[in-house]
């Protein structure tokens, strides 16, 4: 399938919006191929390993349309998620909408997941008011209480990665670390194992953060990755900079192993080293 076809498949758009698409950020349109692969519905938390060698509709669902509240300058868009062979891209870039000035990236699961490790390599570009985020989410749009386990690079000092979970809504052991090489220079995995009565975060398979016989989410959640901007949100994020072209976060491959399975790959943090 060529190109533009296979960009239609993914972005469910007509041919003028695609091209418009395309017209708006010629430089990155070229080499996408934009694939997906509909299969059998992905099962509440079963483990898995997806390489990105295609992009799996029945596992992941687009943010598509909307924003998540005043604080985001963006709306997500399908046309900010791009995907080719081995390798799915999320977006950030200036188009202005009727609320929004800018369009932004946003995958979710459709399945839920529990207790188990989670696992991503990804990179991210700089920018001031940007968030990357690798992330689990429930909450009252799903008709449960917001339970979260967050991975996130503030892009304005993407030399640092910070994490943190909420439970009820209430934000609890967060803190930040470091990273080997700053995020937008290098890929890193970022993995996360959450227990009953245990939470670790790792980087590159080393132990960075944990706590033990606290208060955890509780609530089966949905994975997500996303970059969106902020205007109003400059404490914690960063002065929003207004970017000199797309920015882009670039994930390599994501994994869930549920609690008592073993090693699936040898990237895990699970795996003997």
């Amino acid at each position: 399938m060529d190109m533009e076809m296979t960009m239609l498949k993914h972005l469910h758009h007509n041919s003028n919006v695609a091209t418009r698409y395309c017209q708006k950020l010629v430089t990155i349109c070229t080499g996408f191929l934009l694939s997906a692969t509909i299969a059998t519905a992905a099962a509440d938390n079963e483990s898995f390993l997806d390489d990105f060698s295609t992009f799996d509709m029945s596992r992941w669902f687009i943010s598509d349309g909307w924003s998540n509240g005043d604080h985001q300058n963006c709306v997500w868009s399908e046309s900010a998620v791009a995907h080719e062979e081995g390798r799915l891209s999320l977006y950030f870039y200036y188009d202005i909408s009727e609320n929004h000035q800018y369009t932004c990236g946003e995958i979710q699961s459709r399945a839920v997941f529990g207790h188990g490790t989670y696992e991503a390599r990804f990179r991210t570009n700089e920018g001031s008011g940007l968030n990357a985020a690798f992330f689990t989410y429930i909450g009252p749009v799903h008709g449960k209480p917001h339970d979260e386990i967050d991975f996130e690079i503030l892009t304005a000092n993407p030399s640092v990665v910070t994490v943190n979970t909420f439970v009820d809504g209430e934000p609890m052991h967060g803190t930040a670390h470091p990273l080997p090489q700053p995020a937008n220079e290098q890929f890193h995995i970022y993995s996360f194992k959450w227990e009953p009565d245990r939470m670790s975060w790792f980087i590159n398979g080393d132990l960075f953060h944990s706590v033990e016989n606290v208060q955890l989410p509780e609530t089966e959640q949905k994975i997500y990755f996303s970059l969106w901007g902020t205007d109003t949100l400059s404490d914690w994020m960063g002065v929003f900079v207004h970017p000199d072209g797309p920015k882009r976060m670039d994930i390599d491959w994501v994994a869930f192993t549920a609690l008592g399975e073993e090693c699936q790959f040898p990237e895990s943090v699970l795996c003997d080293r």
